[in-house]
């Protein structure tokens, strides 16, 4: 069982939907929460990866009873009388005379030790349901309704419910990305934000009267307007001890915003005055529309947000619904099962920008909860393109969502360069001792030396970055998983110009390809380095790598034996 999973995340679109194929669930009004558990043994985390054990301990306690030996996704809500799930009283929840804590349960990520999220959602959620209580307080399945989306997002509107979320019910579970198999329609405008101030107006005995809130872009903060409603003095008392200890001198914004600028409903507003935090508080909001310079109009404090980063909140954007529907991978039709894992799910979206400013040689980011320092960031990677180490993990952050769904899981060989791509490199694949304690290892028994050594495996974005923080500018992942160990998920056919013309790799790949069609075998053509390629052969963790192997050898083979003027099977190039 893994120590953290970045959750699956939806993409924001304009309309609701009919479609075969997909499923449709309330979007709840709460906390994400990912629980793992391990019998009596439960760690209860948020999206961001902060424990919610202490604060919301009658969910904890009641994982503890469930006997089982899972790993659960879902929301952590408070619900009123009517069951309707109110985030401001979740907000204000100490203990449960506050309200009635449930966490509903959308999702199961592992189960007796086996990762299910490369199984279909609805085969996983039918597992779900069978391991769930029927009948609990607290812990509840969060059902889907037999119903069209638009029919659906009528019945939110008229429960005043925050909206709806579409699943593909064939989609597997793809860690820490926005994801187009899961799209998210809500029935109002709601927008998380940073605090980067607020306001006292003259004359008034308010404790603040409003908050001055922004948004990331481009790695900077962007004013995105006043919120002066929405919150109670008690609130107010409670927030201000978070404030005072986050006081800064100059404004956080990019550019620093007119607080008393008079507008067509306050001609002459009253003088306030700003005080400016640093940018580290998040809350959401509610508002009417948007304006074209991006401030919003009649905002409303809903609640603050401690499970979000300031670096992940940027201004969320509506797709257009066709137009996301439309870009999904046509090999999606088919079940996740029979599609060969990860590797072939549709491209992800992200907004991401950059990890690392431009200036500072030394920087502390916290990923996944864990804090990774990243140092002689200006070193020179690629000479010849003035590339740096800089360059390199920005752009590792601004691809985890594509690479992450075939590192995940897999225990890795390190192909080092510290001193960039001209220096001397080596490999390493023993971590034992090396890593930090929350990077996750596979063990294994080195036959070479007689010594037990362990691989690194990368199961989220944090154990990535501290890859490539290691000058590793090759990652080479196992194609088996730590779950499978000896059967891996594809066979790889490495056809290896050596001196041969590129020409002449893909007059290979041609026949390779027609030989697998006469088998009825599927398999996809990837780039090697500069002039070679793969060919993958999904084979599903069915068979172990003798048979891989086996197979490979056959038909590489019937290739040779239709190639043999410019091909070899020998793998030392001397006896090509």
């Amino acid at each position: 069982m893994p120590a953290s999973i970045s959750p699956m995340l939806a993409t924001l679109v304009d309309k609701p939907f009919d479609r075969e194929g997909w499923i449709y669930e309330v979007k709840w009004d709460g906390y994400r929460a990912i629980a793992f558990v391990d019998g009596k043994n439960v760690e209860l985390r948020s999206r961001n990866d902060k424990s919610f054990n202490d604060k919301f301990y009658p969910v904890f306690e009641s994982l503890t009873r469930l006997g089982v030996k899972a790993v659960f996704d879902g929301e952590i809500v408070v619900v009123d009388e009517k069951g309707h799930a109110n985030f401001g009283s979740l907000q204000n929840w100490r203990s449960e005379a506050d309200g009635d804590l449930r966490f509903y349960v959308f999702d199961l990520l592992w189960l007796n030790g086996r990762s299910l999220m490369d199984e279909p959602l609805s085969e996983r959620r039918k597992s779900l349901v069978n391991l769930l209580p029927k009948k609990h307080d607290t812990i509840m399945f969060s059902d889907d309704f037999k119903a069209t989306g638009t029919e659906f997002f009528e019945m939110a509107k008229e429960m005043n419910l925050e909206g709806i979320i579409a699943k593909k019910a064939d989609s597997g579970y793809v860690t820490g990305a926005r994801s187009p198999d899961w799209l998210k329609i809500k029935t109002s405008k709601r927008q998380e934000v940073i605090i980067g101030g607020y306001t006292s107006n003259d004359g008034s005995n308010k404790i603040f009267s409003s908050l001055l809130v922004g948004v990331m872009e481009n790695g900077k903060l962007q004013y995105t307007g006043k919120i002066g409603t929405g919150f109670s003095q008690k609130m107010q008392k409670e927030m201000m001890k978070q404030f005072k200890p986050l006081e800064r001198k100059n404004a956080p914004f990019a550019s620093v915003p007119d607080i008393n600028k008079p507008s067509r409903f306050r001609p002459d507003p009253p003088k306030a005055k700003a005080t400016w935090l640093k940018p580290e508080l998040i809350c959401e909001v509610s508002f009417r529309e948007m304006t074209a310079d991006g401030v919003m109009r009649h905002p409303s404090f809903e609640g603050m947000r401690e499970d979000k980063e300031p670096g992940d909140v940027v201004a969320e954007k509506t797709k257009n619904t066709k137009a996301v529907l439309k870009k999904s991978d046509p090999l999606t039709k088919k079940s996740a099962k029979a599609r060969p894992d990860s590797l072939f799910q549709s491209s992800l979206k992200t907004d991401r920008r950059t990890l690392l400013n431009p200036s500072e040689e030394q920087q502390v980011r916290k990923i996944n909860g864990h804090e990774l320092t990243f140092t002689n960031l200006s070193k020179q990677y690629w000479p010849k393109e003035g590339y740096t180490k800089r360059d390199m993990l920005n752009y590792y952050y601004q691809v985890a969502p594509y690479i992450l769904p075939y590192l995940k899981d897999r225990p890795q060989s390190l192909n080092r360069h510290p001193n960039g791509i001209t220096g001397k490199s080596f490999y390493q694949k023993d971590v034992r001792g090396k890593a930090p304690e929350w990077i996750e290892t596979f063990p294994y028994h080195s036959e070479a030396d007689n010594r037990d050594k362990e691989f690194l495996v990368c199961s989220n974005e944090a154990s990535l970055l501290y890859m490539a923080s290691l000058g590793t500018i090759e990652m080479n992942p196992w194609s088996s998983r730590i779950s499978k160990p000896e059967n891996p998920d594809w066979c790889i056919i490495d056809l290896d110009p050596d001196k041969n013309k590129f020409d002449q790799v893909v007059e290979a790949a041609i026949n390779t390809r027609e030989v697998l069609e006469a088998l009825k075998v599927p398999s996809y053509c990837k780039t090697s380095g500069s002039t070679g390629l793969h060919i993958y052969i999904p084979l599903g963790a069915k068979y172990d790598y003798e048979h891989s192997k086996e197979f490979a050898r056959v038909i590489v083979t019937l290739v040779h034996q239709r190639l043999p003027k410019f091909t070899s099977i020998e793998r030392p190039t001397a006896k090509r």
